[in-house]
């Protein structure tokens, strides 16, 4: 490198530096942006956060706020077949429930959720159907079925939207 060089870098780097001061800065005009849609998406979720749905019995409410999150993981699903709809009429109630999930589980996820003391909770392992495809062949997978009974008086209200 030569003497002269080194003059000329500099000369470019001061140019640059005046480019920069007279551009405006992006970042800037990108995070008034940004801020602008978080002010606008926080007064959407208070306006969602009232309007959840409260559950309907007292009970269920008395509940600490991760118990219900909890048992949602435990009752996947309630079973909706001809045998189960026939059970109702005993006050006993059907559920799909997690494969690791005890009756003392299930118990505590009715107390949660429905706000419902079960008398007694049976669970039944179920093994997976086989299934074929054409030539293909294969098994469901194995699940656990809950089957919960309340006391005389007391209902729940599964069978909504069907």
């Amino acid at each position: 490198m030569g003497i002269l060089d080194r003059f000329i870098k500099t000369k470019k780097t001061e140019k640059a530096k005046e480019v920069k001061k007279e551009t405006p800065d992006v970042n800037t005009e990108k995070k008034q942006a940004v801020k602008a849609i978080t002010e606008k998406t926080s007064s959407l979720k208070l306006k969602t956060e009232a309007t959840k749905p409260v559950a309907n019995t007292d009970k269920a409410a008395k509940t600490k706020k991760g118990e219900s999150d909890y048992a949602f993981r435990i009752l996947s699903k309630a079973l909706i077949t001809e045998k189960a709809t026939n059970l109702v009429g005993l006050n006993k109630y059907s559920f799909k429930v997690n494969k690791s999930a005890n009756k003392i589980e299930v118990k505590n996820a009715m107390k949660a959720l429905y706000g419902v003391e079960p008398v007694s909770v049976n669970i039944i392992n179920e093994r997976g159907k086989r299934i074929s495809y054409g030539r293909i062949k294969g098994k469901k997978s194995n699940w656990k079925k809950a089957i919960v009974t309340l006391k005389k008086g007391e209902k729940i209200e599964v069978y909504e939207g069907v």
